[in-house]
């Protein structure tokens, strides 16, 4: 069964697994630091541009914010996510936050720190139990991107080869191959890769119908440049390099926040034994997924396979032994 998970699940190379031999290339990925993203939507049209995506609503209003994309999708392979948190909001984050791992954290009273503006009135803020402050009001800004996950449910039941594994580790969608049967689109755990639509945008008449994602720019890969978000963004919330040291400063940067009291900061993505084995885009998080629409527990739907095949048998097994024990009822 050790086998078993880590090929349908676990940890493991996915390169190797997919066969690349010589040719494989350290594993690449992101690292997106949410807590110095500012919002801008660089990562968006850099993302659009390269990639020659329409726009498809990209101007409108949805009412939700200063969100004007909504979510990932055909069109939309970077996604700028703004969350609007109260005081209340912030302190259950860094309870939450708190209740994962305690650091011992420093504290820090209201008062200290920089002076407030001449003529400004100093409100005493809430404080949390570590000690550090609590804003009245923050933004959560978060570029969301695809995981390419170890274990990619997207590729698994993809039934023409349209999705492949790169020498690097990413998952990349062939337009030219997929049928649009649409497959991939509920297989996927955090809900990433889409059919396309019609669009009046002519750009993407030869993609209705395709399913398309984030290709971590393959292209760009092959010719040893780095992604156009990541090159674009201005303040390094989108960091691009080797997976695993992704994942190292990923992990770091969550010690030195947790060392300024800022207990809401947490890692996703970046343990290999959950659900998808791992995801090559890494996050720091400043509250729990869900309130970044993440799931908070993904899996990958092989992960069940072992458990099928074994009901599949013990099923068939009872079926062979009810069928004989009937048949031998009858001979007598």
């Amino acid at each position: 069964m050790g086998m078993w998970h880590q090929q349908l699940s676990g940890p493991t190379d996915p390169a190797r697994d997919a066969g690349w031999g010589q040719e494989r290339q350290a594993r690449k990925g992101f690292f997106t630091d949410t807590s110095i993203c500012i919002g801008c939507k660089a990562c968006e049209v850099a993302c659009k541009e390269w990639n020659t995506l329409p726009m498809d609503g990209d101007l409108s209003i949805l009412g939700m914010s200063y969100d004007n994309t909504g979510q990932l999708g055909s069109t939309t392979w970077r996604h700028v996510a703004f969350v609007e948190q109260t005081a209340e909001r912030i302190a259950s984050a860094r309870a939450s936050g708190a209740a994962l791992v305690d650091l011992g954290m420093p504290s820090r009273r209201p008062g200290e720190g920089a002076s407030p503006p001449s003529g400004a009135q100093m409100v005493p803020p809430a404080v949390t139990a570590t000690g550090a402050e609590v804003p009245d009001f923050r933004w959560l800004m978060a570029s969301d991107v695809c995981k390419h996950c170890t274990h990619a449910g997207c590729l698994d039941v993809c039934p023409t080869g349209a999705l492949f594994r790169s020498e690097f580790g990413t998952v990349v969608v062939q337009a030219d191959v997929c049928n649009g049967c649409g497959y991939c689109v509920p297989a996927c755990p955090f809900g990433v890769i889409e059919r396309r639509e019609e669009s009046p945008d002519q750009r993407s008449a030869d993609r209705v119908g395709v399913a398309q994602k984030c290709t971590l720019c393959y292209d760009r890969l092959d010719a040893g440049m780095t992604p156009a978000c990541a090159k674009a963004c201005p303040t390094t919330s989108i960091q691009f390099g080797d997976h695993e040291e992704m994942r190292r400063r990923a992990h770091e940067r969550v010690q030195v926040l947790h060392e300024q009291g800022l207990t809401e900061a947490r890692v996703y993505g970046g343990n290999e034994h959950d659900g998808v084995g791992g995801t090559g885009s890494v996050f720091l998080l400043l509250d729990e997924p869900e309130v970044y629409g993440l799931p908070p527990d993904p899996i990958v739907s092989t992960a069940r396979l072992p458990e099928m095949f074994r009901s599949a048998g013990f099923a068939a097994t009872g079926m062979l032994a009810a069928a004989a024990v009937a048949f031998l009822g009858r001979r007598r």
